[in-house]
């Protein structure tokens, strides 16, 4: 054991004191620290994109006494640590199926030519906190298909990584030194080519006119941002990766098992969140392969079925909760820090309405254990509960897409 040694303390020869700076051994015995780690605040983001049978989703009742539905008794051990919304949309993003690449954007009309997409929640988060951790962000899907819901300033979609086992390596297997090397080169190569980019723009400005240059100077500002990222993630190589005693899940690639699947990823989630890997996580669920029974008719036997399926995601979404309750973290839970968003693109599948989004959100150091309900003809802005979770990052924002404030009814803790 090292000795423990006064703040004062100093290294004294030949007439001179050079006075140490602050050792782990002028800390308090025990290894006890003054000051607590300030807690990281985190953020997931889930879409299942063929809606939630609202009969079985919304609760009777509002505000702290509201009675479970069905669907909410199966999270009935998170009732305390999150709140159920119903009466809300977002604005103007319509067309059905269409709306699935707008849940985290907010942007309109995604059903007409020419349209073009805005930055995604997850997104916006990452640019401005993604360089704390070793991933800005992880886009997630569970499908067999190209989807995502995680788009960047300019409205590309950003690939999403379908497989947990490919996650897991990527968050937990560090590689031979010369693969480290090559993804470091990689990336040496991705910056130069920003800095040439960077000099040409700069000499076109020249002959530019305002306007223009107005462009430019937004075109060279996202260059720089890049740039620092690119810089970051080189960095980050270098460091050894976190070691966990899970081991990597095995490929499924059945999409029959989407609820298997989903569970894998969120099991990947979690060990991403507690390492510290990424504080920003979107995850897609594409449930197409029960997109036949979603248009049910009314028909008993086939809300039967659905409704099978959909109490399934729900008893995954509540071990996700369970494993992040559970796991501690400088005395409080994962979940305390962590804010999980749930929801679906339509209201109700079966007519494909985009109005009245059953939707949650759990975690993350609100006020939780609440229906907040608004108007289910006139909704109000899903995207305001948008700028209340950006606000909790810590991000000095008052809107976000068409979110212009709050969330009203949701306080912080």
């Amino acid at each position: 054991m090292h000795s423990q040694f006064n703040r004062r303390t100093f290294l004294r020869g030949a007439g001179v004191g050079i006075a140490l700076p602050l050792l782990d051994a002028m800390q308090p015995a025990f290894g006890a620290v003054t000051e607590k780690k300030k807690m990281p605040r985190r953020m997931v983001t889930i879409q299942t994109n063929m809606g939630i049978l609202p009969r079985y989703f919304f609760p009777e009742g509002t505000g702290l006494d509201y009675k479970p539905s069905d669907y909410l008794k199966r999270l009935a051990a998170h009732r305390k640590q999150m709140t159920v919304f119903s009466g809300v949309s977002l604005p103007g993003v319509t067309g059905g199926h269409a709306a699935q690449r707008c849940f985290l954007t907010g942007t309109p009309h995604p059903e007409r030519g020419g349209f073009r997409n805005g930055i995604s929640l997850d997104q916006f988060a990452a640019e401005q906190i993604g360089n704390q951790t070793r991933f800005p962000s992880l886009v997630l899907a569970m499908t067999n298909e190209n989807a995502t819901h995680s788009f960047t300033r300019s409205g590309a979609p950003i690939p999403a990584e379908t497989s947990a086992r490919k996650v897991f390596q990527r968050l937990f297997v560090q590689g031979r030194p010369d693969e480290v090397e090559s993804r470091v080169e990689s990336l040496r190569q991705g910056r130069s080519t920003l800095d040439f980019v960077s000099d040409q723009s700069r000499r076109l400005n020249r002959s530019l006119s305002a306007a223009d240059k107005l462009r430019m100077d937004q075109y060279l500002t996202a260059v720089r941002e890049l740039e620092k990222r690119l810089h970051s993630a080189q960095e980050w190589e270098y460091r050894p990766k976190p070691e966990v005693a899970s081991k990597p899940p095995e490929e499924n690639n059945d999409a029959k098992q989407f609820v298997q699947r989903s569970q894998m990823l969120f099991d990947v989630i979690k060990l991403a969140l507690e390492t510290d890997s990424s504080r920003i996580v979107s995850l897609f669920i594409d449930t197409t392969v029960i997109h036949n029974i979603t248009h049910h008719g009314n028909r008993p036997e086939v809300l039967l079925e659905l409704k099978g399926h959909e109490e399934r995601q729900f008893d995954a979404l509540n071990h996700f909760l369970k494993s992040l309750h559970t796991t501690n973290e400088q005395g409080q839970s994962l979940l305390d820090s962590t804010m999980v968003l749930y929801g679906t693109c339509m209201g109700s599948a079966n007519s494909h309405s985009n109005k009245n989004l059953p939707t949650l959100l759990a975690g993350g150091g609100f006020k939780h254990g609440q229906h907040l309900n608004f108007d289910k003809e006139n909704n109000y802005p899903l995207s305001n509960l948008y700028v209340s979770m950006l606000q909790r990052l810590g991000l000095e924002v008052d809107a976000f897409s068409s979110g212009k404030g709050t969330m009203r009814g949701l306080e912080m803790a």
